[in-house]
C-alpha cells in the first residue's frame, strides 16, 4: 500500500518526544501563570505592589511569564528538536 503508516518509523518516536516536550512547556506555563496570577492576585487591591505601572501579579504572570516561555521554547527547540525528513524513503529510491 502506498499510504500505509509504519508505526516503527523512527520519525514517530521523535514526534512523540517533541510533543511531550510541548505539553510539558504548556503545563509549566499554566502553573507559572496560575501561581502568580492567583497567588499574588488574591490579595486585596489596596495591598497590590506595582512594577512598571502594572500590578505585580500581572507583571509576573503575563509579562515575565511570556518572556520566560519564549526563552524556554527557544532552548528546547535548539537543544531537543531535530529536523525530520517528511519524504518516504521508498519514494527517494525510485
Amino acid at each position: 500500500m502506498k499510504n500505509q503508516i509504519d508505526q516503527n518509523d523512527p520519525r514517530f518516536k521523535i514526534a512523540h518526544r517533541e510533543a511531550l516536550i510541548g505539553v510539558g512547556l504548556v503545563i509549566f506555563n499554566f502553573i507559572w501563570w496560575y501561581g502568580f496570577a492567583y497567588g499574588l492576585g488574591s490579595a486585596p487591591v489596596e495591598d497590590y505592589t506595582y512594577i512598571f505601572g502594572l500590578p505585580a501579579w500581572f507583571f509576573y504572570s503575563c509579562v515575565l511569564g511570556f518572556l520566560v516561555m519564549v526563552i524556554l521554547v527557544i532552548i528546547m527547540v535548539k537543544k531537543f528538536f531535530v529536523e525530520v525528513d517528511f519524504e518516504d524513503e521508498e519514494e527517494e529510491t525510485r
